[in-house]
């Protein structure tokens, strides 16, 4: 009898009292085992992960952290049929076995539900916390034999629901584990290139004045290269970046380099106008506390000029780190550093944020240029910002500027600097020298 109940206590969570990972494991087994003998009509695995969940024990602490935990064991237990299981994986995630289903619309209706009981909120020794999920919804198939498969299928949906910001559901395709699969090893070759330092190359995308069309400066950014030499496509590896953490050493880097080069130009080419060089902060930069410190440190090495560097941050980074923000931005600014908001418009910053900020410069987004000349909408979006930058005594920079039409239509409406490919791509260091030589006007 002892032994039994020693046995019961190992299969179960020691925090929540809901069945762990083996003893779900067992079930779902069990839930193959009939499934395949023709016995049932299928089941459904729910992985929920819940979003933000370290946000509560940072601010709150690891008591309250796990009376919430216990709390949501309730909320996934009550709303469970008979024979359906609610399990404890560890951490932050849970699963949930559906029994004697097969269809989807019922899965995502049980996982709609829950999201709506998470928002709904839990009273935890007098805090009122709320939560949503990522939950990724995995259908048994006759080609199932492992019940470790269909969890880490589960597993793998609630990650690309993560991927979309969480709050969300995701039902499993085969696509899916190709996709984590291409994932591994892009961060495995993002960690050795880290760890070798020469993978990655800085580019530099021109800015243009757009009054005297001449070179203004230059973006700075990041590119990594295939052993063969080619470039991987930004977009397959900048997102895993921060993703992984890997963005705080390779954003140093880049930030010494960009630096580092402009202080060359400008020491090689003084009677042309290399202009600033602009450089993007990404929200894992915030959050490092010697932030202000490495930035120093960088302008003190290179012998740049601050006021020859601008910082990029966007909409997103600041909302999500208002209070530390304002304070570093406004010692940055104390520097002489120009500080500038990317991509304006497809964020959620107000007035009111706008005004906290010791912002210098607008950056409207390529989106709105780009449909300028075929979506008044658009151009009427383009405007009402120019016009607001005029207001709070800020500047205004255009991006995605493709084509001699939009240019002019930049100029009429006074913007007063433009990047896009109708004045270059991002460019190697070489090939941008060369453009400083020439001195171009457009």
């Amino acid at each position: 009898m002892l032994g039994s109940v020693v046995e019961e206590e190992l299969l179960r969570d020691s925090l929540t009292g809901l069945p762990n990972r083996s003893l779900l494991l067992t079930r779902l087994g069990d839930s193959l085992d009939r499934a395949r003998l023709g016995s049932a009509h299928g089941f459904a695995v729910l992985f929920v992960s819940l979003d933000r969940f370290r946000l509560i024990g940072d601010s709150l602490g690891a008591a309250v952290a796990d009376e919430f935990l216990i709390a949501v064991a309730r909320c996934l237990g009550s709303g469970l049929r008979t024979g359906d299981t609610a399990a404890r994986l560890g951490g932050e995630n849970f699963a949930i076995l559906l029994e004697d289903t097969n269809d989807v619309a019922e899965a995502v209706r049980f996982a709609e539900r829950l999201q709506g009981e998470l928002a709904a909120g839990f009273n935890v020794d007098g805090h009122a916390l709320f939560s949503s999920a990522s939950v990724g919804i995995a259908l048994s198939r006759p080609d199932y034999a492992d019940p470790a498969d269909i969890l880490r299928d589960a597993e793998t949906a609630a990650h690309n629901a993560a991927r979309r910001g969480g709050a969300c559901q995701e039902v499993f395709a085969a696509d899916m584990r190709e996709r984590v699969v291409a994932l591994l090893d892009m961060e495995t070759q993002l960690r050795r290139a880290v760890a070798r330092g020469d993978e990655f190359r800085v580019y530099y995308q021109p800015i243009v004045a757009l009054p005297t069309g001449r070179l203004a400066g230059f973006e700075a950014l990041v590119r990594m290269r295939r052993t063969d030499g080619t470039l991987v496509p930004p977009g397959e590896f900048i997102p895993l970046t921060e993703e992984t953490g890997l963005i705080v050493s390779i954003g140093r880097w880049v930030l010494a380099e960009a630096c580092r080069q402009m202080r060359d130009w400008h020491q090689r080419f003084p009677d042309r106008a290399a202009g600033k060089i602009s450089v993007n902060l990404a929200g894992r930069q915030f959050a490092q506390p010697d932030l202000l410190e490495q930035i120093r440190a960088v302008l003190a090495e290179t012998g740049l000029e601050a006021d020859s560097l601008k910082l990029e941050v966007t909409e997103t980074v600041l909302m999500e780190h208002a209070d530390a923000a304002a304070a570093v931005l406004t010692k940055l600014r104390a520097l002489g550093i120009e500080l500038l908001m990317d991509d304006f418009g497809t964020g959620y910053s107000s007035l009111s944020y706008l005004h906290r900020f010791p912002l210098d410069t607008l950056k409207v987004d390529a989106s709105f240029v780009r449909r300028m000349d075929s979506d008044r909408t658009a151009d009427d979006i383009v405007q009402t910002i120019v016009t607001l930058a005029r207001t709070l005594d800020m500047s205004v920079i255009a991006e995605g500027v493709e084509n001699a039409a939009q240019l002019a239509r930049l100029r009429e409406l006074g913007v007063d600097c433009g990047q896009g490919y109708f004045f270059g791509p991002p460019l190697d260091a070489e090939t941008a020298e060369r453009m400083i030589r020439s001195a171009p006007t457009w």
